[in-house]
């Protein structure tokens, strides 16, 4: 195990002296080319919002340098060599921003958030940026008209943030929509989904962010890379915060996710820790509407689906013909190239957590056989599926949360908490275990029928 620090820097004058324990590893990040062109797609976003007349401020900006951070840290620390119990890493990051004691006061709120989404130890420290770096943002322009966009939201390439442009689309607004753009499939799926949207909606103001941060192996000396990336939805709400900052008024982030998914209760007793993320948990999005206040940035993050499942927001879909058109562009599989090595091409496996909520989802608003997306395991009833195997585990998982909740569907109201906090709005509980209910018997009746066994 090792402890690790890694310290941002801003340019070659930025030479500030960070005390290092002993058994601390550092690494230095360099946010700032020796051209003075910020780094790591922040530069390159920052143009492309310049260009869409969004100029975020240099509060935005600080807070895409902690995503950088954050991000490299998540991504190029292994789990397997650098913890002690093949999970938890000890990371602390020294980060320069343009005002070191407002982050400052920020940062329990900040280590907090980071401790529950990833389930690591993050200690943060911030400096002020050095001289030559106090002003980096684009400075607003005199103009008569400001941004065109009434809001920011998250445009992954799923379903569920596709449902979410759909719908603001249709009630006549106008989003910038935010991408991370990283695996091959992934940014398809966002190009396909965003060309259907345009061809829809021609004259609409709406537009797309795409914002490419990756980091190479290797960033850190002899340490691998780490696959899991616990850490991706701090990304995401990041680069829309930061977007956000340039638009002028009192922004709403949304954040489209369907109701389970977002409280992501374990299915069984063995599914905790790299099988249960929290990457939309209410206690997460709450947490980072706290960081928001603390910063004094006037916006907030919502979840405009917290309380509907998967089916249900497809059911609802402002536009279904569209939405038909488009869902089988959309991308849900959480791993769609591991059928290459079977000489498969990239595409839905079927069978992984979110691929048979997926199936469930459109089973429920359009009934069977409507569903034309290619699955891998396209019948999931054709044989017994072997639950020590990929293919198995996940659906047998699901059967056991069904038929326990079957049993005492009281549960539902226990079984919610499991995650993480919920009471920040108690008032939402019940709504809360109704949806958790209801997304269990969408993939229980996708499941009637499906035999799973051990080998």
């Amino acid at each position: 195990m090792n402890r690790h620090i890694l310290i941002g820097r801003l340019g070659a004058d930025d030479q500030a002296v960070i005390a290092c324990g002993r058994d601390e590893m550092a690494t230095e990040v360099r946010l700032l080319t020796p051209t003075r062109r910020l780094g790591h797609g922040v530069g390159q976003a920052l143009v492309d919002l310049n260009r869409l007349n969004v100029y975020p401020t240099e509060l935005g900006l600080d807070l895409a340098f902690v995503a950088a951070m954050v991000h490299a840290a998540d991504t190029r620390i292994s789990r397997a060599s650098e913890s002690q119990d093949s999970w938890t890493r000890e990371i602390r990051l020294a980060i320069p921003v343009s005002d070191a004691p407002l982050w400052t006061s920020a940062t329990p709120i900040l280590n907090g958030l980071l401790n529950f989404l990833t389930g690591d130890r993050w200690t943060i420290a911030f400096r002020a940026r050095p001289s030559a770096s106090v002003s980096l943002a684009t400075p607003v322009p005199a103009r008569l008209i400001g941004p065109p966009f009434d809001g920011v939201a998250l445009f992954s390439g799923g379903m569920d943030s596709l449902i979410g442009a759909i719908d603001a689309l249709h009630a006549g607004r106008a989003p910038l929509l935010v991408s991370h753009a990283g695996e091959g499939a992934v940014s398809k799926s966002q190009d396909d989904c965003f060309a259907l949207l345009r061809q829809k909606y021609p004259g609409r103001p709406f537009d797309r962010l795409r914002v490419w941060m990756n980091f190479q192996d290797g960033l850190i000396d002899g340490v691998a890379s780490e696959n899991t990336t616990r850490g991706r939805s701090f990304l995401f709400f990041a680069l829309g915060v930061f977007a956000a900052t340039g638009l002028e008024a009192p922004f709403a982030l949304n954040v489209p996710e369907n109701g389970l998914i977002a409280l992501n209760v374990p299915l069984d007793p063995l599914r905790l820790g790299a099988l249960s993320t929290r990457t939309t948990h209410p206690y997460y999005i709450a947490r980072w509407n706290d960081l928001l206040r603390a910063l004094g940035l006037d916006g907030r993050i919502v979840n405009p689906y917290w309380d509907k499942t998967k089916g249900e927001m497809a059911l609802a879909c402002a536009d279904p013909g569209l939405l038909k058109v488009a869902a089988p562009k959309s991308l849900s599989c959480s791993s769609p190239s591991k059928g290459r090595w079977n000489g498969r091409p990239t595409e839905h496996c079927g069978y992984c957590l979110p691929c048979l909520i997926r199936r469930a989802s459109l089973l429920t608003a359009w009934g069977p056989g409507a569903d034309v997306t290619p699955y891998t395991l396209s019948d999931l009833t054709a044989r017994v599926l072997d639950t020590r195997q990929a293919e198995g585990r996940q659906i047998r998982s699901f059967q056991f949360a069904a038929a326990r909740l079957k049993k005492k569907p009281r549960l539902a109201k226990l079984l919610i908490h499991k995650p993480g906090p919920l009471d920040d709005d108690p008032s939402k509980l019940d709504d809360l275990a109704g949806v958790y209910s209801r997304g269990l018997s969408e993939v229980d009746a996708l499941l009637t029928g499906v035999q799973t066994k051990p080998s």
